[in-house]
């Protein structure tokens, strides 16, 4: 991989990881586009560290106080509930991703598969963007609401899904306003991207960690922060509809490609 695909991948994934766009999906389509070989396991290591940075970058106070917080209260204050309710909402899609690894990149790592799952998605955000009751905020959210999110995660390990963008699905669903929706995506994101991370530097060569593999790190980890920043900001004001249509309109560009192209 050269240094410049590297950084181009690493902006790709530390802007799709956090808005509800399929970061796994632009990751697979940018290659497949450009005709780029797909990059290598210790390449997605790098990537994965980068958001990891992003997270706690932007988010280390509260998941500090959740940790201490969930250790010293348990489920008694809010805080609590909400921390030990990240923890159980990481599981089910901890279960699911260990089960169907092999299927998940083989079988649906498909461009079909994720025209579909791109546009469904995307029509199924909109509508509980535009429809779904938007009243709770960070300080309402129940322990069930958290597991529920996290445990729509699960679905994200098919290419296309999204993770971010399931998950603030789910809250939009539960009654959350857009910006606790995202909040806690983000919070759930961040045991989650440690999980994978981890289960993969197991099979990482040191050799391996060359400048690529830290552009690829420093560029996601820099890109996610910013993305982090400027999503929760544009919330505020904003809705999902722009993220739903961009989704419709990449699944239609990438459905046109392949059948014009027939890669």
């Amino acid at each position: 991989m050269t240094l410049f695909q590297a950084v181009v991948l690493g902006l790709v994934q530390g802007a799709s990881e956090f808005l509800p766009i399929s970061s796994s999906a632009h990751l697979y389509l940018v290659p497949w586009l450009l005709r780029w070989p797909s990059h290598s396991l210790a390449f997605d290591v790098a990537l994965h560290l980068g958001t990891l940075v992003a997270v706690i970058a932007a988010f280390w106070r509260d998941l500090v106080g959740l940790a201490v917080r969930g250790l010293r209260d348990g489920l008694s204050t809010q805080e609590g509930r909400l921390g030990w309710a990240i923890v159980a909402g990481t599981v089910p899609a901890a279960v699911a991703g260990l089960l169907l690894e092999d299927i998940v990149e083989t079988v649906l790592r498909s461009p079909l598969v994720m025209v579909f799952t791109l546009a469904v998605l995307g029509i199924v955000l909109w509508w509980a963007d535009r429809m779904a009751p938007k009243g709770k905020g960070l300080d309402q959210v129940s322990f069930g609401d958290v597991l529920l999110v996290g445990a729509a995660q699960a679905i994200a390990l098919v290419p296309g899904v999204s993770r971010s963008g399931i998950t603030m699905t789910a809250g939009l669903l539960l009654g959350l306003n857009r910006e606790t929706a995202a909040r806690i995506s983000f919070l759930l994101s961040f045991p989650t991207i440690l999980g994978a991370g981890v289960l993969k530097v197991a099979d990482l060569d040191p050799a391996q960690m060359d400048l690529a593999f830290w552009a690829g790190v420093g560029t996601a980890g820099l890109v996610g922060y910013l993305v982090i920043r400027f999503f929760l900001d544009y919330l505020r004001r904003g809705s999902y509809a722009v993220f739903a249509l961009y989704r419709v309109a990449l699944a239609g560009v990438v459905l046109a490609v392949y059948l014009l192209g027939g890669r």
